[in-house]
């Protein structure tokens, strides 16, 4: 979005046109949406503007829900934000370590500020983007006073620390500069740059986002690192510092489903377990638990071992399962090639086949094609190696704990 379209938008009559429009879903009704407008005489910058709120709007349902609906965004800013639901357990973090006030320095379009906001904090939240920042302005509003935004850079706004109830929020900039089209950067170019963040955060208690992805080794050896999944996707590591960091803690996975979420902590990377025969169970650990490399401490929550010691599935004969794995009943194995499990899931009546693999190059769509799939029964394929062998794995989906 460029400055034009906002000040366009940013109006009374602007913002009621964007209400009255309602979601654009489809790609056809940006185009119908676009003639509509134009045809009653509205101006080139308010229509590119509107729609273009209507569309993001609807596509940050699944990151902010009915929020969305009254909410500005840029392109580049909604891929960035954090989920509202991660965003609310960061602030509960905050809450619960006594901060009162949060400088959120690089706000994007202010997610995780409306977090902070609605857990009662004080909130300073800037973003060096002058079309971001006035977006984060927008969306944070409603708080008044107890949410200020500012236009400008985190070097130039860190607080001076040394009051016990104040801390930092950061979430350095990893892809180019843009509203729209960005690409990611190294580590090296992050803005703020990501050393300079890390020395803020050994002064003042701070959490810092970052790619779940990220180097561990470049990780400061005295923070805690937790790695976050929402819905089977891991979507973020945060380093907590400070008071923020919990004491004894160094290594986190916390795995959000819906509105429940269930958090592995330890003082250090776990120990595997051996590996073992593929027993009555094979288990998937989620991403966050694979990440923060506390697989070992899961498997021994469920009598479990390695199915092979380069690959993260843990394999039992307990009927054990746990919030950190999806959990698989075995039916039979086979090897890996396309006539020997169309043989078996045409014996199983399986019509509908749910592909998983791990350590195999192989493209589930492209391998379906080639399977013989005939009845009314469900299951699930996992392709893996064992040892120096590809296998296939039948099993049933374990419901997962509550």
């Amino acid at each position: 979005m460029e400055i034009s379209e906002l000040r366009a938008l940013l109006t009374p009559d602007g913002l009621e046109l964007l209400d009255s429009l309602g979601p654009v879903e489809q790609v056809g009704d940006v185009a119908r949406s676009v003639s509509q407008l134009r045809a009653a005489g509205h101006s080139p910058d308010l229509v590119s503007a509107v729609v273009g709120q209507a569309r993001l709007r609807a596509k940050a349902t699944g990151k902010f829900g009915d929020f969305a609906a009254r909410m500005l965004f840029t392109r580049a800013g909604l891929e960035q934000a954090t989920r509202l639901g991660v965003a609310a357990r960061h602030a509960q973090r905050l809450r619960q370590a006594g901060i009162t006030h949060v400088s959120d320095l690089g706000c994007g379009i202010g997610g995780d500020s409306l977090a902070f906001a609605g857990a009662g904090l004080d909130v300073l939240a800037v973003d060096a983007d002058e079309v971001t920042a006035a977006i984060a302005a927008y969306n944070l509003a409603p708080f008044g006073e107890d949410a200020t935004v500012l236009h400008g850079t985190a070097e130039d706004h860190v607080p001076a620390g040394g009051v016990a109830t104040q801390a930092i929020w950061m979430d350095p900039a990893r892809r180019t500069s843009g509203h729209s089209e960005t690409s990611r950067v190294s580590s090296s170019d992050y803005s703020p740059p990501l050393d300079w963040a890390f020395d803020v955060a050994s002064r003042i208690p701070a959490g810092i986002k970052l790619g779940p992805g990220h180097d561990r080794d470049a990780l400061p050896a005295d923070a805690e690192a937790q790695w976050v999944s929402a819905d089977g996707s891991v979507v973020e590591l945060v380093v907590w510092t400070g008071s923020l960091a919990r004491e004894g803690v160094r290594r986190a996975a916390l795995v959000v489903r819906g509105e429940r979420s269930h958090e592995l902590t330890a003082g250090a990377d776990a120990d595997d377990a051996p590996v073992r025969d593929l027993g009555a169970f094979l288990h998937e650990p989620d991403g966050a638990v694979i990440r923060a490399r506390l697989i070992g401490d899961v498997a021994r929550t469920l009598d479990a071992g390695m199915l092979d010691e380069r690959i993260a599935y843990l394999t039992s004969d307990a009927a054990l399962t746990s919030p950190f794995v999806q959990s698989f009943r075995v039916r039979e194995t086979m090897p890996a090639n396309p006539k020997a499990i169309s043989a078996v899931l045409k014996a199983h009546g399986i019509g509908t086949l749910e592909i998983k693999k791990r350590g195999m190059d192989i493209d589930p769509a492209a391998f379906r094609k080639k399977l013989t799939l005939r009845g009314d029964q469900a299951a699930t394929l996992i392709l893996t190696r064992v040892g120096d062998q590809r296998r296939a794995i039948l099993a049933d989906r374990v419901p997962a704990p509550e």
